[in-house]
């Protein structure tokens, strides 16, 4: 009888011990991912205007042009950004897609330069002098 009582007590203190454990590793890996997104804001400016505005979560050393793709269908050519959400450049005109990151202008490709939590990127669909 007494045994029968220490394996169920037994039983329970194992069943009880792994929950619990399970719960910690449960959480520890939550704060691991929340910890390992950033948080970046995108812009996309037309004709002078704020045309559409969205705030994504990405993966830490992300690209500029992976935040992009995530937010818009976007176009290209040879690394180039040719059309976002539809606005396409025009070289006869000469307007096309600049882009700044926290009001400054990129010094990198979207698909090179790297983002960091809370970057703002606007992304400008304006006529540019050469």
């Amino acid at each position: 009888m007494k045994k029968s009582k220490l394996s169920v007590l037994t039983g329970i203190a194992t069943i009880f011990t792994f929950t619990f454990a399970g719960y910690e590793t449960t959480q520890n890996v939550q704060q691991v991912d929340a910890s390992s997104k950033i948080k970046v804001t995108y812009t996309l400016k037309v004709h002078n205007k704020n045309y559409k505005k969205k705030t994504i979560k990405l993966p830490k050393n992300s690209t500029v042009m992976r935040g992009l793709k995530k937010c818009w269908k976007i176009k290209s050519d040879h690394g180039l950004i040719t059309s976002i959400a539809g606005k396409s450049q025009n070289k006869r005109k000469k307007i096309y897609w600049t882009y700044t990151i926290n009001g400054k202008f990129a010094q990198k490709g979207a698909a090179i330069q790297k983002l960091a939590n809370k970057d703002k990127i606007k992304f400008t669909l304006a006529k540019v002098n050469f």
